[in-house]
């Protein structure tokens, strides 16, 4: 037997049944070894001969009358019985079942033939290989059952993680107010003298928990694609300047040398100036978390073709060639930056992406591998022709000596944050639910409440509503203190009859300034 003979062909000459292929004319084109054996004759043996050779008179009378004026107009005929003639002249009934077929421009009549029971013999075998063709498609459809819950259960796990990561920073929040809010008094208070420097650790430290807390909303929203963005046009030029700003006490305790090349243009983006703040501040704590103490940071800023194009380069401890490709997935580390003692989550260049991609940029990641410095590129459109109007600083003045009612269920973020308002000159009363805030606003008559909104008896929201019901809270200035930033939670507190809404830890100046 030949060795190079497929499965196919097999299958053709040891069925168990005659095949043959003739043309229109009764031309044998091709037949099985089994048609072969029946007959007696040797393999190939058929091939160029015809078929009436095969054929007693009175079969092939009835082939030429019945089966071929069937072939025509049907294409088929089935169950028909005849004999054949073997070489020696003997007769071979068998159970024929014909087809015709166009092959091109020919047309070509497929020969099944049965012999004696050889037909149910063929019949059982189809049967049995239907038998096993429908078991393994019920395995198959087991087993896809199987993946199905499998990918049902890693949906809803993932589902549960993003939400998991969502309340965790709120919870976060919590205890985060209460600690800016007291660090702000020690930095009122004794920011000038000789404990300045212990205060400066403490600001640094407390200010990379919360970005890191906001890291961690921001990415749960991205994964949840619940993410809002504000757009406006913003200033790259000016943005960058700012996070520079904000990461320079960071830079000074690694001793890093940071150089920054700026246009001297605008270079204007339409997006959400406090994301992509967010995305570059988290690409400089990079290059700074990243890079051994002492090292060099260059930041440049330049519009190449229609786009800002960022470049934050270091050289520091660099990226393995296998690891480019993983380093914007969520809660990735590299080995090296993992030993290092501030090494982060691994979520910061996944909220990159997604902020950038949100905002229809893109951001790549480049390194000549470990121990040769690392290079992002941040690429966004620009907006054509348009320019940012300079914002106007006004000088930040003293906080008007107001009464203020704060409200908060954590005793000690409320008293850290009177502690913080009486240093501004204000007048405070605390409460710590909201049954007890409406007691007291008639008689203490209070300018400006601020109000946290996970209440334990109602919230937040239906207290500002009750307040502004009351004469003596006609005129209160109503601040929303909440670990909520969405912006649907910012909808709900002006549908509330809020004036401002704070994200804690709340920011001393922007509470300065809504004060004044």
């Amino acid at each position: 037997m030949n060795a190079a003979l497929t499965l196919t062909d097999l299958f053709f000459d040891q069925a168990a049944c005659g095949l043959m292929a003739t043309d229109a004319h009764g031309m044998i084109l091709t037949a099985n070894a089994s048609l072969h054996a029946w007959l007696g004759m040797p393999q190939g043996a058929l091939i160029g001969t015809r078929l009436h050779d095969l054929l007693p008179a009175s079969a092939r009378l009835f082939h030429y009358t019945c089966c071929v004026p069937r072939l025509q107009s049907e294409g088929a005929a089935h169950d028909i019985q005849i004999d054949l003639l073997t070489p020696r002249g003997a007769r071979l009934p068998v159970l024929l079942q014909l087809v015709r077929q166009r092959d091109g421009d020919r047309e070509i009549d497929h020969w099944a033939l049965f012999r004696d029971g050889g037909r149910h013999a063929y019949e059982n075998a189809l049967l049995c290989r239907s038998d096993a063709a429908d078991a393994a498609r019920e395995v198959q459809r087991q087993r896809d059952l199987q993946l199905q819950a499998v990918n049902t259960q890693l949906s809803a796990a993932d589902l549960r993680k993003d939400e998991f990561l969502a309340t965790l920073s709120h919870e976060l929040r919590n205890p985060l107010a209460p600690m800016r809010s007291a660090l702000d008094v020690l930095k009122i208070k004794h920011g000038n003298d000789e404990d300045a420097r212990v205060i400066g650790a403490f600001d640094r430290q407390l200010r990379h928990l919360t970005r890191l807390v906001d890291d961690l909303m921001e990415v749960s929203r991205i994964t949840q694609n619940r993410m809002q963005l504000r757009r406006a046009p913003v200033d790259m030029a000016a943005l960058v300047r700012g996070a520079v700003h904000d990461m320079t006490p960071m830079m000074t305790a690694a001793r890093h040398t940071l150089r920054l090349a700026l246009p001297d243009t605008p270079l204007t983006v339409d997006g959400d100036a406090t994301r992509l703040a967010q995305v570059v501040i988290n690409l400089l704590g990079n290059a700074a978390k990243y890079t051994p103490d002492g090292g060099l940071i260059d930041v440049e800023l330049t519009g190449q073709a229609g786009h800002a194009e960022l470049r934050v380069r270091d050289n520091g401890i660099g990226i393995p060639a296998g690891a480019l490709g993983t380093i914007f997935q969520l809660f990735t580390q590299l080995e090296p930056g993992r030993e290092r003692a501030c090494g982060g989550l691994g979520i910061g260049l996944a909220l990159a992406r997604g902020i950038v991609e949100l905002h229809g940029g893109d951001i790549l990641g480049e390194s000549d591998g470990p121990g040769r410095g690392s290079q992002f590129t941040l690429r966004l459109p620009l907006i054509a022709g348009c320019a940012v109007a300079e914002p106007a600083l006004a000088a930040p003045g003293q906080p008007a000596a107001l009464r203020v009612l704060v409200v908060d269920d954590n005793v000690d973020a409320a008293e850290t944050m009177a502690a913080m308002l009486e240093l501004f000159g204000c007048t405070t009363l605390l409460a710590h639910t909201a049954a007890g805030a409406l007691a007291l606003a008639p008689d203490f008559l209070p300018e400006v409440a601020l109000l946290d909104i996970g209440l334990p008896d109602f919230n937040g929201y239906e207290l500002a509503r009750r307040l502004r019901g009351l004469d003596a809270c006609a005129g209160t200035k109503l601040i929303a203190a909440t670990g909520w930033g969405q912006e649907r939670d910012r909808q709900l507190a002006r549908d509330a009859g809020f004036d401002h809404h704070l994200t804690k830890p709340i920011d001393i100046e922007r509470l300065r300034l809504l004060l004044q």
